[in-house]
Order: C-alpha cells, then structure tokens, then sequence
C-alpha cells in the first residue's frame, strides 16, 4: 500500500512541479493521459487520481468538453504546504514575500493576543527554550533560524485556535526562507532578539495590547530587514537548503 502512495505521490509532485515552473503554463491543457503515463512511467489510475489531487490544490481544472486545464495562480491553494514547496524550487519572487509578510501583519499580531490570554506554562517553557537557543546562536555562533521558527510557532500554537495552528504549519517553510533572508542583514538577528523578548514578556504578563504592539514592531523590523538584503541583490535563500549559520557576536 505505502508503494502504491509513493508512486501517486511522485506523480502528483511531477506534474505539480511543471505546472508551478510554468512548463503547463495558465489555461494550457496538460498531455493526453497515454502522454502522461508513457512520460512519468506510470498507470492512467495513478494518472487520473494525480489529476484530483491537483484539482483538490487548486493548480487545474477538468470538464468533458474543456479537457484538464491549468488554472491561474490566484486561483491556487497557496496554503498547501505541497504548492508551497514547488514554488520555493522556482524561486520566490519580490512580489510573493511582500505578499507573506501582509500576511503575517494581518495574521500573527491577532494570534498574539489569543496567546497571551491562553498561553499555558508549558507553552511558555517551549517559547522559553526557543528563545534561549536563539540567544545562544549570537552569542556563539549556529543555527539562529530554526529555533526562531519555533518561536513565531509557539506563540501562535499558544493561542489554541486550531485554525491558526493549522495556517501556521502550512507556511513554515516560507516563515522559515522570510528568517533566512532576515538572518543576512548585519547583526540582524542581535537587534531582533529584544523584540522577541518584548513579545514573550507580553505574553507572560497577560498583557495583550502590549504583546500585540510588540508583535508588529518585530514584523516591521523584518520587514525593513528583507527590503534591505533585497535591494542589496543578494540571492533569495532555498527553502531546501541547510539553515544559515551564523557568526558569533563580536
């Protein structure tokens, strides 16, 4: 059974890759089947259940008289963690992390408030022990993005709203490339560490304007950081890619 998934799931990657690479561009059809299956090397059942998967994600559509066509990108499921990873192959664009970080302003200073009205002790051991390995990555140098990423995931799972919870996990691969970016500037991460602290204090303290507040200066900041590394013509870093390390603190 588990080979059976694999090989849909391959197929589903396949062509999903293409579609996202702009090889099966907006309104083109995708191949006859017999194309399909000769080119991927699989049955027209794997075929046609790979099509649903990808009429499930938003990338085509199928009809009797239209045949299976490509969709426009606004019409995608962006949160899909699948279509999100076939679009960090390509590259993201200037335009996509602009798009991210109205996102978060819009999303995690609300998630913010909930957790510093929810957050239970063992919530805020774990944002505890995010921070401290952060703390530790300036000051000795290491891996500074991962727990970074725990962090922002631990506030938003300490607001106990499965709907957040689940947006969260669906953009950690883009949080994640976002930290990188920021991870570039001089001393970034340094200058961001108090921010992060302004926000967990908030929390513990039950004090949700304060954490909201906190929240959007540290998005802000990050912003500013990406518009920075950006305009320097630094390469976007791949969401496949090793986390960056970092140098210790002089």
């Amino acid at each position: 059974m588990s080979a059976i998934k694999n090989v849909h799931g391959n197929t589903v990657d396949r062509i999903g890759a293409d579609i996202v690479a702009g090889r099966y561009p907006p309104g083109a059809s995708l191949p006859p089947e017999p194309l399909l299956c000769e080119e991927l090397g699989v049955s027209r059942t794997v075929i046609r259940e790979a099509v649903k998967s990808l009429i499930a994600k938003g990338l085509i559509t199928s009809g009797p008289k239209v045949g299976t066509r490509v969709l426009p990108e606004d019409q995608w499921n962006w949160f899909d963690a699948d279509v999100i990873v076939w679009q960090t192959h390509v590259g993201l664009s200037r335009e996509f992390l602009r798009d991210l970080q109205d996102l978060r302003r819009a999303v995690e200073p609300a998630a913010v408030r909930l957790a510093a009205e929810r957050a239970t002790a063992a919530d805020i051991a774990d944002m505890e022990a995010a921070f401290a390995l952060m703390k530790h990555a300036i000051e000795f140098g290491g891996d500074y993005v991962t727990p970074d990423l725990r962090f922002h995931q631990g506030l938003i799972a300490a607001s106990h709203n499965r709907m957040l919870v689940q947006m969260s996990r669906a953009l950690a691969a883009l949080l994640r490339t976002s930290f990188e970016i920021s991870t570039r500037r001089k001393n970034g991460p340094a200058l961001s560490l108090p921010l992060h602290r302004a926000v967990l204090d908030a929390v513990i303290a039950r004090h949700p304007e304060r954490a909201e507040k906190a929240i959007r200066v540290l998005i802000d900041g990050a912003r500013e950081d990406i518009d920075t590394v950006l305009a320097s013509g630094k390469r976007i870093p791949q969401i496949h890619a090793p986390p960056r390390r970092i140098k210790a603190a002089a």
